[in-house]
């Protein structure tokens, strides 16, 4: 557990927990913390029950909003995509009027990356850190929204040369986690909208008219992500339809061979009749002259299908 002073975007550590609980002077305590340190702060800070157990419990929460006495509880999932998975990491909120308390279970880059921006800001208040932290999260989906559509650029282009049987495992697994990403979005989308909207004491009435901009945002980005759902639909269809034409084209190769074989074959068949009679049988290098012609005959009918273009 970290503890800091930040006044004016700058950041000063506390040792002694018990120093944030009285409001200082001038700025906020950010205390960035595990779900271990919830024991300490529960009772230091009279963090409710439920957001405590939200932030303990195992299971997956949705992106929202609680209103407690004396404090806010929120749920927002930063968004990253390795490895061609896209993974949600739960950022737990509980903001005060003299603090904030951000509670991970994993390591979260926004959290990093928002320490610049508050100096540059000369943030002094815990409702613009949320803010300006909300946005961070908020910009990411648009970062990992590019990198899926190169993804699925580069699977379209993958498929249009050589198609493959793991293509469409990939397929399969990218539109789930697109679809499982948009049911996040929904949540997610209406926890921005109160922060827009409703009339909440901690946060600064001016404050609030910024969140519409993160909720503008917020709406690009889940009609960004039905967008690609429909690609992946489409891509889909694009896998099927260039294996049947590969399979036509194979079709077309064998059609071409067998009907280049077929007169050979029926030459064949008719010298290997038990007749005494036949031409070119007692002829000396008749053999020759029959391969020779059967050849001609192959190559023949071969550059007529390539002048059609049937090979």
């Amino acid at each position: 557990m970290k503890i800091r002073h930040v006044t004016q975007g700058v950041f000063a550590p506390i040792e002694d927990i018990a120093t944030a609980t009285i409001p200082p002077a001038e700025g906020f305590y950010w205390i960035d913390a595990g779900v271990d340190d919830l024991e300490v702060l529960q009772p230091l800070f009279s963090l409710h029950d439920l957001a405590v157990e939200d932030c303990l419990s195992e299971e997956e929460q949705r992106p929202k909003i609680e209103i407690h006495e004396g404090h806010y509880f929120l749920v927002i999932n930063s968004i990253r995509f390795d490895d061609e998975e896209i993974f949600l990491r739960a950022l737990n909120i509980f903001l005060g009027r003299h603090y904030i308390i951000t509670v991970t279970k994993q390591k979260i880059n926004e959290l990093r990356t928002l320490k610049p921006i508050l100096l540059e800001e000369q943030v002094s208040r815990p409702d613009y850190f949320l803010y300006h932290l909300v946005d961070i999260v908020v910009d990411n989906y648009f970062l990992v929204g590019d990198r899926i559509e190169a993804r699925i650029e580069s699977l379209e282009e993958d498929i249009l040369v050589h198609t493959k049987k793991s293509h469409l495992n990939e397929i399969i697994g990218l539109r789930s986690e697109i679809l499982w990403l948009k049911k996040v979005l929904g949540p997610q989308k209406e926890l921005i909208a109160t922060l827009n909207k409703k009339d909440l004491k901690l946060i600064d009435d001016q404050l609030q008219k910024y969140f519409s901009d993160i909720y503008e945002n917020a709406v690009k980005i889940a009609e960004t992500f039905e967008t690609y759902r429909d690609l992946m639909g489409n891509l889909r269809e694009a896998y099927q339809s260039s294996l049947a034409n590969r399979a036509n084209e194979i079709m077309r190769v064998f059609t071409a061979l067998t009907t280049i074989f077929m007169p050979l074959t029926f030459l064949t068949g008719i010298y290997g009749m038990n007749f005494d009679y036949i031409p070119l049988l007692h002829l000396h290098g008749g053999s020759y002259v029959l391969l020779t012609f059967m050849l001609m005959l192959g190559f023949g009918m071969f550059f007529i299908f390539r002048k059609k273009e049937w090979l």
